[in-house]
């Protein structure tokens, strides 16, 4: 299953957006989005998020 981004936890750091080894998140409207389609769900985003924003289900 792809990451997903808590749109309340997310802070809009743009950590996940550095770490993807996919580049599967971008950016949108400050705060990250994933693309389920490049996402690899290797959870490399969830670790390093700060905030807690992003999970894998």
């Amino acid at each position: 299953m792809p990451a997903v981004v808590d749109p309340e936890g997310c802070t809009g750091c743009e950590t996940c957006v550095d770490v993807c080894p996919a580049a599967a998140i971008a950016m949108e409207e400050g705060r990250a989005k994933v693309d389920p389609g490049l996402c690899v769900d290797c959870g490399t985003c969830v670790d390093e998020c700060p905030a807690g924003g992003i999970s894998l289900e």
